[in-house]
């Protein structure tokens, strides 16, 4: 049979220096975290998406040439099924297109992808940049 303790509780009546220190930390930083989202909120300009992209790496691959590429969304505002078109060029002329789709490219980040071409562009320039996108 278990014997049940009839001691008092060890509890003191005023709490420790320790957790006041935590109490008051722990509320100013949530405090502080609660005012700078709210700032944020309140002062941020809900912008349209703006990209950069950036060929990476350029690669020969069984059916042609993979460009790798990187898309960079520069606004406020994040971007649904966005349309990345890729061109091989000598001078003026389009020699090949080809488009890949990004899911999900969201605000101020990086998205990454590969276009595949089935020439290889040789000395050619390539281009590569988003020409649409969706509101998610």
């Amino acid at each position: 049979m278990t014997e049940i303790s009839r001691r008092p509780h060890s509890e003191k009546k005023d709490p420790h220096w320790v957790e006041w220190a935590v109490g008051i930390v722990s509320g100013l930083l949530i405090l502080t975290i609660m005012g700078w989202v709210g700032f944020e909120a309140i002062t941020e300009e809900d912008q349209s998406p703006s990209f950069r992209t950036a060929i990476i790496q350029k690669s020969a691959i069984e059916s042609g040439v993979r460009v790798e590429f990187e898309i960079e969304n520069l606004s406020t505002r994040t971007a649904a099924a966005v349309v990345v078109r890729g061109e091989i060029r000598d001078g003026i002329t389009v020699v090949e297109s080809a488009e890949a789709m990004i899911d999900y490219v969201p605000a101020q980040s990086k998205s990454s992808g590969a276009i595949i071409f089935s020439t290889d562009p040789g000395e050619k320039a390539v281009w590569v940049g988003a020409v649409g996108y969706s509101d998610p």
